[in-house]
């Protein structure tokens, strides 16, 4: 391992906004809001203010699964927070989910809104509802609630973890792409181990569990993540490309990765999605043509 310059922590750690990097205009040591800003409403049940980042596409990737399936409850809108902005710390959005995370979503379909934060719970809340994606037998969910909760434990050390430090920190430090990258791989092993044995993640039923597991990883697998596909030979966890490829050509799947995409090809941005004929209409291809 190369050397590099030793650092001593202070005794008492103080805020440097210089050694942000990317992120230095958004990342603070404090909650709450910034500014007074109420979020939109649309018309439908669930209102969803999010970003279609892998941690956002989970719950459009549910919605559209439960549109697909026939559950028409699950008509939603979907409004784009742009995070690289701070939207997320508007007192509208913090109100609706005080840790400042996209996604969040407002159920409006009773008498009084409920807000559910974090993806896990979200999924979660959104198959108990609607009784799909979420197995009733007590066997096959606590294996689906295992695995979905793998995720939320695993994916810090995946992209605040390696996606941070190689490929968007100020500089390389080695010690750190080392140690995450062998997280990262050990990870991929876990699921690529997991998935000789089952066509899905939680086993031969796909759910929540796989909602949520296949936008990092196998985002990973596809190349998609980081710009890491060779540094990691993803190439190597066969299963796990299997099972992305899988995931990836289902129609709903394809439509909740466009809706509030903001990277990418245009006619697969979707920035807002507020009626199913969004994603005829309104990607950011048909817009950007001049009208006939």
């Amino acid at each position: 391992m190369s050397s590099s310059p030793e650092y001593t922590p202070p005794k008492v750690w103080v805020w440097n906004k210089a050694n942000g990097g990317r992120f230095a205009n958004i990342n603070r040591p404090i909650a709450g809001p910034t500014h007074e800003l109420d979020l939109p409403v649309g018309k439908h049940p669930l209102q969803l203010y999010s970003l279609g980042t892998p941690n956002g596409v989970k719950v459009t990737i549910m919605l559209e699964e439960l549109l697909a399936a026939g559950h028409t409850g699950a008509e939603y809108d979907a409004w784009l927070i742009r995070i690289s902005e701070g939207e997320q710390f508007s007192s509208g959005f913090v109100g609706v989910n005080p840790n400042s995370k996209i996604p969040a979503l407002l159920d409006r379909s009773g008498a009084t809104p409920i807000r559910v934060f974090e993806s896990g719970a979200i999924l979660v809340h959104l198959a108990e509802k609607f009784g799909a994606f979420l197995p009733t037998d007590a066997a096959a969910r606590a294996e689906t609630l295992s695995w979905l909760f793998w995720q939320m434990g695993s994916a810090p050390f995946l992209g605040g973890g390696f996606g941070h430090f190689y490929a968007y920190a100020p500089f390389k430090i080695e010690y750190a792409i080392d140690r995450y990258a062998m997280e990262t791989k050990r990870q991929m092993d876990v699921l690529d181990r997991r998935l000789a044995e089952t066509q899905f993640v939680a086993g031969d039923a796909y759910t929540i569990a796989d909602m949520a597991i296949w936008p990092g990883y196998g985002g990973l697998a596809k190349g998609w993540q980081y710009g890491a596909a060779e540094f990691l030979q993803v190439q190597d966890y066969k299963n796990v490309l299997r099972w992305a490829d899988e995931i990836h050509a289902r129609p709903a799947v394809k439509r909740g990765r466009m809706v509030n995409r903001i990277a990418g090809e245009p006619s697969e941005q979707l920035l807002e999605r507020h009626d199913a004929s969004d994603f005829e209409t309104r990607t950011q291809d048909k817009l950007a043509q001049p009208a006939s």
